[in-house]
Protein backbone atom coordinates (compact mmCIF):
# COMPACT_ATOMS: atom_id res chain seq x y z
CA UNK A 1 0.00 0.00 0.00
CA UNK A 2 1.32 3.41 -0.92
CA UNK A 3 0.44 6.01 1.66
CA UNK A 4 0.58 9.71 0.97
CA UNK A 5 2.46 11.24 3.89
CA UNK A 6 0.29 13.45 6.06
CA UNK A 7 1.47 16.63 7.70
CA UNK A 8 1.37 16.34 11.46
CA UNK A 9 -0.72 19.33 12.56
CA UNK A 10 0.76 19.37 16.03
CA UNK A 11 4.45 18.51 16.10
CA UNK A 12 4.18 18.30 19.87
CA UNK A 13 2.12 15.11 19.74
CA UNK A 14 2.80 13.14 22.91
CA UNK A 15 2.68 9.66 21.42
CA UNK A 16 4.75 8.34 18.53
CA UNK A 17 2.21 7.49 15.86
CA UNK A 18 3.32 5.82 12.64
CA UNK A 19 0.50 6.21 10.14
CA UNK A 20 2.10 3.96 7.54
CA UNK A 21 2.56 1.22 10.14
CA UNK A 22 -1.08 1.47 11.21
CA UNK A 23 -2.35 1.31 7.64
CA UNK A 24 0.02 -1.57 6.92
CA UNK A 25 -1.51 -3.39 9.88
CA UNK A 26 -4.85 -3.16 8.10
CA UNK A 27 -3.27 -4.90 5.12
CA UNK A 28 -2.18 -7.66 7.48
CA UNK A 29 -5.74 -7.98 8.78
CA UNK A 30 -6.99 -8.04 5.19
CA UNK A 31 -4.70 -10.96 4.38
CA UNK A 32 -6.45 -12.90 7.13
CA UNK A 33 -9.89 -12.08 5.68
CA UNK A 34 -9.31 -12.48 1.92
CA UNK A 35 -13.00 -12.60 0.97
CA UNK A 36 -13.77 -9.37 2.84
CA UNK A 37 -10.71 -7.74 1.27
CA UNK A 38 -11.83 -8.84 -2.21
CA UNK A 39 -15.29 -7.39 -1.64
CA UNK A 40 -13.82 -4.06 -0.54
CA UNK A 41 -11.71 -4.08 -3.70
CA UNK A 42 -14.39 -5.00 -6.26
CA UNK A 43 -17.65 -3.63 -4.82
CA UNK A 44 -17.07 -0.17 -6.27
CA UNK A 45 -16.07 -1.42 -9.71
CA UNK A 46 -18.28 -0.39 -12.62
CA UNK A 47 -18.51 -3.96 -13.91
CA UNK A 48 -19.51 -5.54 -10.59
CA UNK A 49 -23.02 -7.00 -10.43
CA UNK A 50 -25.12 -8.34 -7.57
CA UNK A 51 -24.55 -11.82 -8.98
CA UNK A 52 -20.76 -11.44 -8.97
CA UNK A 53 -20.69 -9.83 -5.53
CA UNK A 54 -22.97 -12.45 -3.98
CA UNK A 55 -20.81 -15.23 -5.44
CA UNK A 56 -17.72 -13.76 -3.75
CA UNK A 57 -19.65 -13.10 -0.54
CA UNK A 58 -20.85 -16.71 -0.37
CA UNK A 59 -17.24 -17.78 0.30
CA UNK A 60 -17.36 -16.09 3.72
CA UNK A 61 -20.25 -17.74 5.53
CA UNK A 62 -20.15 -15.42 8.54
CA UNK A 63 -20.14 -12.24 6.47
CA UNK A 64 -22.83 -13.58 4.13
CA UNK A 65 -25.00 -14.36 7.15
CA UNK A 66 -24.64 -10.79 8.39
CA UNK A 67 -25.66 -9.36 5.03
CA UNK A 68 -28.72 -11.61 5.01
CA UNK A 69 -29.62 -10.59 8.55
CA UNK A 70 -29.27 -6.89 7.74
CA UNK A 71 -31.36 -7.24 4.56
CA UNK A 72 -34.14 -8.82 6.64
CA UNK A 73 -33.94 -6.19 9.40
CA UNK A 74 -36.49 -3.51 10.19
CA UNK A 75 -34.22 -0.89 8.63
CA UNK A 76 -34.82 -2.19 5.09
CA UNK A 77 -38.45 -3.10 5.70
CA UNK A 78 -38.06 -6.60 4.22
CA UNK A 79 -38.56 -8.65 7.37
CA UNK A 80 -38.24 -12.33 6.46
CA UNK A 81 -38.71 -11.78 2.73
CA UNK A 82 -35.06 -11.92 1.64
CA UNK A 83 -34.18 -15.55 1.05
CA UNK A 84 -31.25 -15.42 -1.38
CA UNK A 85 -27.84 -13.83 -1.01
CA UNK A 86 -28.07 -12.15 -4.42
CA UNK A 87 -31.36 -10.52 -3.44
CA UNK A 88 -29.84 -9.47 -0.09
CA UNK A 89 -26.99 -7.74 -1.93
CA UNK A 90 -29.53 -5.92 -4.09
CA UNK A 91 -31.60 -4.88 -1.06
CA UNK A 92 -28.77 -3.48 1.07
CA UNK A 93 -26.75 -2.10 -1.86
CA UNK A 94 -23.13 -2.49 -2.91
CA UNK A 95 -21.88 0.32 -0.65
CA UNK A 96 -23.43 -1.33 2.40
CA UNK A 97 -21.90 -4.71 1.50
CA UNK A 98 -18.55 -3.00 1.09
CA UNK A 99 -19.00 -1.29 4.43
CA UNK A 100 -19.79 -4.59 6.15
CA UNK A 101 -16.71 -6.18 4.57
CA UNK A 102 -14.60 -3.26 5.83
CA UNK A 103 -15.97 -3.81 9.34
CA UNK A 104 -14.94 -7.47 9.11
CA UNK A 105 -11.44 -7.01 7.73
CA UNK A 106 -10.52 -4.29 10.25
CA UNK A 107 -11.70 -6.40 13.22
CA UNK A 108 -14.49 -4.00 14.12
CA UNK A 109 -16.57 -7.11 14.81
CA UNK A 110 -14.23 -8.12 17.65
CA UNK A 111 -15.45 -6.13 20.65
CA UNK A 112 -12.49 -7.23 22.78
CA UNK A 113 -10.27 -4.99 20.63
CA UNK A 114 -12.52 -1.94 20.57
CA UNK A 115 -12.97 1.12 22.78
CA UNK A 116 -15.71 0.84 25.38
CA UNK A 117 -19.27 1.24 24.02
CA UNK A 118 -17.92 1.32 20.44
CA UNK A 119 -20.96 -0.34 18.88
CA UNK A 120 -23.50 1.49 21.04
CA UNK A 121 -22.10 4.73 19.66
CA UNK A 122 -21.63 3.41 16.12
CA UNK A 123 -25.18 2.10 15.70
CA UNK A 124 -26.55 5.36 17.10
CA UNK A 125 -24.37 7.35 14.70
CA UNK A 126 -25.37 5.25 11.71
CA UNK A 127 -29.11 5.25 12.34
CA UNK A 128 -29.16 8.96 13.23
CA UNK A 129 -27.20 9.86 10.09
CA UNK A 130 -29.55 7.76 7.97
CA UNK A 131 -32.67 9.31 9.49
CA UNK A 132 -31.36 12.87 9.11
CA UNK A 133 -29.84 12.40 5.65
CA UNK A 134 -32.77 13.79 3.59
CA UNK A 135 -32.54 17.09 5.46
CA UNK A 136 -29.01 17.44 4.08
CA UNK A 137 -29.82 16.20 0.58
CA UNK A 138 -28.10 12.87 1.23
CA UNK A 139 -29.15 9.26 0.55
CA UNK A 140 -30.08 7.44 3.78
CA UNK A 141 -28.12 4.27 2.88
CA UNK A 142 -24.96 6.26 2.12
CA UNK A 143 -25.37 8.07 5.44
CA UNK A 144 -25.84 4.74 7.23
CA UNK A 145 -22.50 3.54 5.84
CA UNK A 146 -20.81 6.80 6.80
CA UNK A 147 -22.00 6.38 10.38
CA UNK A 148 -21.00 2.71 10.51
CA UNK A 149 -17.42 3.47 9.44
CA UNK A 150 -16.87 6.84 11.13
CA UNK A 151 -15.31 5.37 14.25
CA UNK A 152 -12.90 3.05 12.47
CA UNK A 153 -10.07 5.47 13.23
CA UNK A 154 -10.88 5.29 16.94
CA UNK A 155 -10.61 1.50 16.75
CA UNK A 156 -7.22 1.78 15.02
CA UNK A 157 -5.94 4.18 17.68
CA UNK A 158 -7.16 1.76 20.34
CA UNK A 159 -5.45 -1.19 18.59
CA UNK A 160 -2.13 0.64 18.64
CA UNK A 161 -2.25 2.29 22.07
CA UNK A 162 -4.75 0.33 24.13
CA UNK A 163 -4.03 1.69 27.61
CA UNK A 164 -3.36 5.22 26.48
CA UNK A 165 -6.44 5.43 24.32
CA UNK A 166 -8.68 3.96 27.01
CA UNK A 167 -7.45 6.66 29.39
CA UNK A 168 -8.04 9.32 26.74
CA UNK A 169 -11.64 8.13 26.26
CA UNK A 170 -12.26 8.11 30.01
CA UNK A 171 -10.94 11.65 30.32
CA UNK A 172 -12.89 12.94 27.32
CA UNK A 173 -16.43 11.52 27.12
CA UNK A 174 -17.47 14.37 24.81
CA UNK A 175 -16.71 13.42 21.20
CA UNK A 176 -15.48 16.83 20.10
CA UNK A 177 -13.16 17.17 23.10
CA UNK A 178 -11.97 13.62 22.48
CA UNK A 179 -10.91 14.44 18.93
CA UNK A 180 -8.96 17.43 20.23
CA UNK A 181 -7.24 15.15 22.74
CA UNK A 182 -6.49 12.61 19.97
CA UNK A 183 -4.88 15.33 17.89
CA UNK A 184 -2.80 16.42 20.85
CA UNK A 185 -1.64 12.87 21.63
CA UNK A 186 -1.25 11.38 18.16
CA UNK A 187 -1.01 14.29 15.73
CA UNK A 188 -4.18 13.09 13.99
CA UNK A 189 -7.77 12.63 15.17
CA UNK A 190 -9.86 9.50 14.72
CA UNK A 191 -12.13 10.88 11.99
CA UNK A 192 -9.18 12.03 9.90
CA UNK A 193 -7.60 8.60 10.37
CA UNK A 194 -10.82 6.94 9.20
CA UNK A 195 -10.81 9.19 6.13
CA UNK A 196 -7.19 8.32 5.30
CA UNK A 197 -7.87 4.58 5.59
CA UNK A 198 -10.97 4.80 3.42
CA UNK A 199 -9.09 6.85 0.84
CA UNK A 200 -6.56 4.04 0.53
CA UNK A 201 -9.38 1.62 -0.33
CA UNK A 202 -10.95 3.88 -2.91
CA UNK A 203 -14.07 4.87 -1.01
CA UNK A 204 -15.75 7.87 -2.64
CA UNK A 205 -14.49 11.35 -1.92
CA UNK A 206 -17.99 12.33 -0.85
CA UNK A 207 -17.64 10.06 2.17
CA UNK A 208 -14.12 11.03 3.21
CA UNK A 209 -14.70 14.76 2.76
CA UNK A 210 -17.64 14.63 5.17
CA UNK A 211 -15.44 13.01 7.80
CA UNK A 212 -12.85 15.75 7.41
CA UNK A 213 -15.41 18.57 7.79
CA UNK A 214 -17.09 17.49 11.03
CA UNK A 215 -15.14 19.82 13.29
CA UNK A 216 -15.64 22.87 11.06
CA UNK A 217 -18.89 24.21 12.51
CA UNK A 218 -19.34 26.47 9.49
CA UNK A 219 -19.31 23.52 7.10
CA UNK A 220 -22.67 22.26 5.90
CA UNK A 221 -20.85 19.26 4.38
CA UNK A 222 -19.88 18.12 7.87
CA UNK A 223 -23.27 18.99 9.34
CA UNK A 224 -24.94 15.60 8.90
CA UNK A 225 -22.32 13.57 10.76
CA UNK A 226 -21.85 16.38 13.30
CA UNK A 227 -25.59 16.25 14.06
CA UNK A 228 -25.51 12.44 14.21
CA UNK A 229 -22.70 12.62 16.78
CA UNK A 230 -24.92 14.86 18.90
CA UNK A 231 -27.75 12.32 18.73
CA UNK A 232 -25.32 9.55 19.68
CA UNK A 233 -23.98 11.63 22.56
CA UNK A 234 -27.47 12.28 23.93
CA UNK A 235 -28.17 8.54 23.89
CA UNK A 236 -24.85 7.13 25.09
CA UNK A 237 -23.09 9.71 27.28
CA UNK A 238 -24.32 10.20 30.82
CA UNK A 239 -24.83 13.88 31.76
CA UNK A 240 -24.04 15.02 28.24
CA UNK A 241 -24.15 18.80 27.85
CA UNK A 242 -26.41 19.17 24.84
CA UNK A 243 -25.32 21.45 22.01
CA UNK A 244 -28.08 23.28 20.08
CA UNK A 245 -28.77 21.21 16.98
CA UNK A 246 -29.48 24.32 14.91
CA UNK A 247 -25.84 25.34 15.38
CA UNK A 248 -24.43 21.88 14.66
CA UNK A 249 -26.54 21.46 11.54
CA UNK A 250 -25.89 24.93 10.08
CA UNK A 251 -29.58 25.68 10.50
CA UNK A 252 -30.88 22.53 8.79
CA UNK A 253 -32.45 21.08 11.96
CA UNK A 254 -34.46 22.22 14.97
CA UNK A 255 -34.73 20.47 18.32
CA UNK A 256 -38.22 19.19 17.44
CA UNK A 257 -36.70 17.36 14.47
CA UNK A 258 -34.64 15.17 16.78
CA UNK A 259 -37.52 13.72 18.82
CA UNK A 260 -38.56 11.06 16.27
CA UNK A 261 -34.92 10.39 15.39
CA UNK A 262 -34.01 9.66 19.01
CA UNK A 263 -37.00 7.32 19.26
CA UNK A 264 -36.09 5.52 16.04
CA UNK A 265 -32.47 5.04 17.06
CA UNK A 266 -33.52 3.63 20.42
CA UNK A 267 -35.89 1.22 18.69
CA UNK A 268 -33.55 -0.05 15.96
CA UNK A 269 -30.03 0.15 17.40
CA UNK A 270 -29.91 -3.29 18.98
CA UNK A 271 -31.06 -5.06 15.82
CA UNK A 272 -28.50 -3.21 13.70
CA UNK A 273 -25.77 -4.06 16.19
CA UNK A 274 -26.67 -7.76 16.09
CA UNK A 275 -26.69 -7.78 12.29
CA UNK A 276 -23.30 -6.09 12.07
CA UNK A 277 -21.72 -8.43 14.65
CA UNK A 278 -23.45 -11.58 13.49
CA UNK A 279 -25.11 -12.23 16.82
Amino acid sequence: MTVTPLPVPWEGAHHLFDLEKVLASIDTMAAQRPVAAQIVSVANSDDTSAKVLSRILASDVALASRVMKLANSAYFGMRGRVTSLQFAVTVVGFTTVRTMATVALTDLDDESRLPENFWDVTTSLALAASALAPRFGERPQDALCLGLLAQMGAALLNHNDREGYAELVDDNPDFTARRTAELRRYGINSLRLTAVALEQWGFPHGMTSRLNQVDDFTSLEGGLLRSAFEVAARLTIEDHDTVPIVRLSCGQLREDDLVPVLDQVRADADELRRAMLGE
